[in-house]
């Protein structure tokens, strides 16, 4: 498949009011357990704040050919693309190469990340070979640079940013900045004090006749008790009000039933 620096593939995407998101989790040590993942929840939330929808998730080994098909499938189904791991100096940091690969452009040492990678180790270590991967970045790309640590860099609607996760916070920091959100989602949480089992049926007629809306159900147990919260989100306030009095009209019905 060859592409160019703009998109490496092409297909619909949402409407211009609906803003979504891919990210690709690269690392053998996450799918092994090795390592805890704790970017996904963090990119989920900053998206959230700018409203932007998170709406997959991939994780992948540090195999080249296993990246490159989900930067590409990711980048042509969402709005946004974000990566983390693989761009440090080692083997196995595979990122660029993979994300070059599947934009179908070269990649080498980016002059402003050589410059950073030398002021950074300065009086402290040698640039040395494996240091200098870590200024490599494909053709075309702009860097995400922060104050700690190397740079990420955006090519098309892939952002590829560090696996550490205070790195990668800063970098969504910056991301954050340049990006054109959606409507912001809202949301209202409702304790239904009754089990899914009780209100599932009725909840699936509510969530189908406000197709505007989103609704959830999400179980807890307290006190020996099971219940549930349900959850409504929706991007316009007069939809999601609508929606919530429904829930709670049912709800009320479901609790004189069995109180």
């Amino acid at each position: 498949m060859t592409a160019d620096a703009t998109s490496p593939a092409t297909a619909d995407r949402p409407s211009a009011d609906v803003v979504t998101a891919g990210m690709v989790v690269i690392g053998d040590e996450i799918l092994s357990g090795r390592t805890k993942d704790r970017n996904i929840g963090y990119v989920a939330d900053r998206l959230t704040e700018i409203g932007v929808d998170l709406k997959e998730v991939r994780i992948v080994p540090d195999e080249e050919d296993m990246i490159v098909e989900a930067v590409r499938a990711l980048s042509a189904r969402w709005t946004h693309v974000f990566t983390s791991g693989g761009i440090g100096p080692t083997h196995d940091d595979i990122t660029a190469d993979a994300v070059a690969k599947a934009f179908g452009v070269g990649i080498d040492h980016h002059p402003r990340a050589v410059e950073i990678l030398k002021a950074r180790l300065a009086g402290r270590a040698e640039i040395n070979e494996a240091r200098l991967r870590m200024a490599r970045i494909p053709l075309g790309a702009d860097l995400i640079e922060t104050e700690n640590g190397m740079p990420g860099f955006r090519i098309g609607n892939v952002h590829v940013m560090a696996g550490v996760p205070v790195v990668l916070e800063a970098m969504m920091t910056e991301v954050c900045r340049t990006l054109k959100g959606g409507r912001p989602m809202m949301s209202k949480t409702i304790d239904a004090e009754r089990g899914e089992g009780l209100v599932a049926t009725p909840l699936a007629a509510i969530q189908k006749a406000h197709p505007a809306t989103v609704i959830g159900s999400y179980p807890y147990e307290r006190d020996g008790r099971y219940a549930t919260n349900i959850v409504v989100r929706a991007r316009d306030s007069a939809a999601l009000d609508a929606a919530v009095a429904a829930v709670e009209a049912m709800l009320a019905e479901v609790r004189a039933r069995y109180p």
